[in-house]
């Protein structure tokens, strides 16, 4: 085992080398030991779910042996996408859960996310360091109890939490790449005009890797929409915790345009709620928010920092990015990927636009999008970044963004790579462009 496997946010690495059976076994024991002592109980009921990966149902098996024999339930939900996951632990009641997957990376990763009692989500600040130490050691306490195996289909109540009842005439290209976020796609959409592409569930992922946020990924998605004069493109990512959408002409929309055409309709029905954006996200959020009467909330990235803070705070609705779409049930936050592809059916059926046409308004700005460069001295050349541009307004919450009257920057480091994030935006693609080239030169000085 290699213990680099443990990322900020899960456990994720190559199958069999980084990470294997004897690993997924250390886990189970770990999470166990680690549950009681955040929950103070001795029984537990640990909710596991697997993607359709080809190591995840050896892999499942130790860990399920793990966990019986700390002395904890396994309540096995069998494939389920990440946000079913976190919709079992949650609406049951159980003590956490454990999803096997590697998300968007290719066939041969596998991995590990983790949530506490009510989906909330397990982070190296908040749970994996420990969860390190114990598997590092292969020491755990000898547990009185067996646990016991327990099976139960949560399909069904996931559905009917999700879905709407109205009928849609639209016709709607999905991709689900082969991938676990494909099980449920006929189901959740029924009541469309549904074509869905790369739907039969495959581990090797034999047509594209699961990652729509790679534009050679997401290509197919366009050609099938303009091919089938399609309304709408929708595609998931592996383990099913991000969505993105492509509109009737074949262009990609950004996550922050989708956010913030959302908020407005969210707010309609919340009136003065928080809405919460992270800081690579445009301007047109923030202004689009306040606007609709409500508190627009700037974030650091990553869902267990968004998660924290929408549950501090009591956000109702908010996105990275990245293409993660955050909602709150109850007193649970997580993913909800289906609310958002609702919420953007209902709103073309209430007022006959086309996808295009309702974001357009929310084209203000011209956005560069996330650019990465390798980079050993990360905190260096941030501040020289941050020397360089000390007459702007500073907010240094998630490595440095700056903000001027006509266009900000984002320059953060990544938490596991030798690399650096920027993101620049402005009223003008000119400046948008001229800016990124001036960046460029602090960063390769």
């Amino acid at each position: 085992m290699d213990l680099k496997i443990f990322k900020a946010y899960d456990i994720r690495g190559i199958y069999p080398e980084e990470l294997n059976e004897e690993t997924a076994y250390l886990i189970g024991r770990a999470f166990v030991e680690f549950i009681k002592k955040d929950s103070g109980k001795e029984n537990q009921q640990i909710v596991v779910g697997r993607d359709n990966r080809k190591s995840s149902d050896s892999l499942f098996s130790e860990l399920k042996r793990g966990i019986i024999e700390q002395g904890a339930d396994v309540v096995d939900i069998g494939l389920s996408t990440t946000p079913m996951l976190y919709f079992a632990t949650a609406n049951y009641g159980y003590d956490g859960g454990i999803n096997l997957t590697a998300s968007h990376n290719p066939p041969q990763y596998n991995g590990f996310k983790f949530v506490r009692a009510m989906a909330d989500p397990l982070s190296e600040y908040s749970g994996l360091q420990e969860i390190k130490n114990m598997v590092a050691s292969g020491v755990f306490a000898k547990s009185e109890l067996t646990g016991r195996m327990i099976e139960k289909n949560v399909i069904n109540d996931y559905i009917l939490d999700n879905s709407v009842p109205d009928e849609f005439s639209f016709k709607i290209i999905v991709d689900t790449a082969n991938s676990v976020s494909g099980a449920i796609v006929s189901q959740m959409l029924k009541n469309t005009k549904l074509v869905h592409i790369f739907s039969d569930l495959d581990g090797n992922f034999p047509n594209h890797v699961p990652d729509p946020s790679k534009e050679e990924n997401i290509k197919f998605l366009q050609e099938k929409v303009i091919e089938e004069k399609a309304d709408l493109g929708v595609a998931f990512d592996g383990d099913g915790d991000r969505v993105f959408f492509v509109d009737e002409k074949g262009n990609i929309v950004p996550s922050d345009l989708i956010l913030a055409f959302s908020s407005q309709i969210v707010l309609k029905d919340n009136p003065g709620s928080k809405i919460l954006y992270d800081l690579r996200s445009s301007n047109i959020i923030k202004e689009t928010v306040e606007s609709a009467g409500g508190i627009a909330v700037a974030s650091r990235i990553g869902h267990s920092q968004i998660k924290e803070t929408m549950k501090k705070e009591d956000i109702i609705f908010g996105a990275e990015y990245s293409g993660h779409y955050y909602l709150r049930h109850n007193k649970s936050y997580y993913e909800s990927p289906y609310f958002t592809v609702f919420l953007i059916l209902k709103e073309m059926k209430k007022t006959g636009k086309t996808l295009s046409q309702l974001i357009e308004p929310f084209r203000k700005y011209y956005h560069s999008g996330e650019i990465n460069f390798k980079s050993e001295n990360k905190e260096e050349i941030i501040e020289r970044a941050k020397e360089a541009y000390k007459d702007g307004k500073n907010l240094y919450i998630d490595g440095l963004r700056v903000d001027f009257d006509d266009w900000w920057f984002l320059l953060r480091g990544s938490n596991t790579e030798p690399i650096l994030r920027l993101v620049v935006e402005s009223k003008t693609k000119e400046l948008m462009e001229e800016k990124v080239e001036e960046i460029k030169k602090i960063i390769q000085a």
